[in-house]
C-alpha cells in the first residue's frame, strides 16, 4: 500500500471556475520523497491542499495509506506558504508549534508531558528554542519558515505535504531543514516537497512530479497511472 494513491483527480474553484488540475494520477511510496514542480499557477498549492483535506476534488480518488482524506487527519502534516499565516496574531513560537499536537490532544485538552517533549525536542532540531517565548510576528523571514515546519514535523505525521519550505530562506535555515528532510526519510515517512528549484535542496529526491498546464509528468520512483 503507498503512502499517497491519487487517481483521476480534477480540482477547479468555483461552480463555474476551470479546472486547476485534470486528470492528475500518481503513487507516492512509502519512504520516498518527491519534488512537486512547475511554474507559478500550475497548481502546485492546489495540490497539496486537496490532499491535505483543505479543497474538495471535483473528480477523482486520494487514498492516503489505504484511507480516504478525511479518515487519517492524523496522518498527514501541511505546511501552507509564509503568506498563509496571519503574523499578527499574538501568539509564541512555543504556543504555534504546540498546535500540531492539538490532532492528539484536543483544543480543550491542556498538552500532555509526551506533547511538551515533542514540542521541545522539535525547538531544538530547528535551532528555535532560544525563541520559543518571542511573538511570531519578530521572527525573520528564516525563523518562521523553521517555526512552521516544527508545527508540521511536531504533529508526528506519516505523511508530510510541504508547500516551498526553502522559499526566501537563507544557507544556514537550508542546512537545518535538510539535516531534518533526511532524519524524517530515515525513519520511514513520506513527503512532498513543493519547490521552485530541486537544486536548493541538500538532499537528493527520489522522483519529480512536475505540474503544468493542469496536468501531471511524474519521473521515475513515483508511478503514474
Amino acid at each position: 500500500m503507498p503512502a499517497l494513491r491519487v487517481r483521476g483527480l480534477e480540482v477547479g474553484y468555483g461552480r463555474a471556475g476551470g479546472a486547476v488540475l485534470t486528470k492528475v494520477a500518481f503513487d507516492l511510496p512509502v519512504g520516498a520523497r518527491l519534488a512537486l514542480v512547475g511554474p507559478n499557477g500550475s497548481g502546485k498549492s492546489t495540490l497539496l491542499k486537496t490532499i491535505a483535506g483543505l479543497l474538495d476534488p471535483r473528480a477523482g480518488e486520494i487514498r492516503v495509506f489505504g484511507l480516504k482524506v478525511g479518515a487519517c487527519h492524523h496522518r498527514t502534516s501541511y505546511l501552507p506558504q509564509r503568506e498563509e499565516i496571519v503574523w499578527s496574531f499574538p501568539v509564541s513560537v512555543e504556543r504555534f508549534v504546540m498546535a500540531g499536537r492539538y490532532v492528539h490532544c484536543g483544543w480543550l485538552t491542556r498538552p500532555s508531558a509526551t506533547d511538551r517533549a515533542v514540542v521541545g525536542a522539535t525547538l531544538d532540531e530547528l535551532e528555535l528554542t532560544p525563541l520559543r517565548h518571542t511573538p511570531i510576528a519578530e521572527l525573520s523571514g528564516g525563523q518562521k519558515q523553521r517555526m512552521m515546519l516544527a508545527r508540521a514535523v511536531a504533529q508526528g505525521s506519516d505523511l508530510l505535504l510541504l508547500d516551498e519550505p526553502l522559499n526566501a530562506v537563507d544557507a544556514a535555515t537550508r542546512a537545518i531543514v535538510a539535516r531534518l528532510l533526511t532524519r524524517l526519510q530515515a525513519e520511514g515517512k513520506s513527503m512532498i516537497v513543493s519547490t521552485h528549484d530541486v537544486g536548493l535542496h541538500d538532499h537528493p529526491f527520489d522522483g519529480v512530479l512536475a505540474l503544468e498546464g493542469g496536468r501531471v509528468e511524474v519521473q521515475p520512483y513515483a508511478v503514474a497511472h
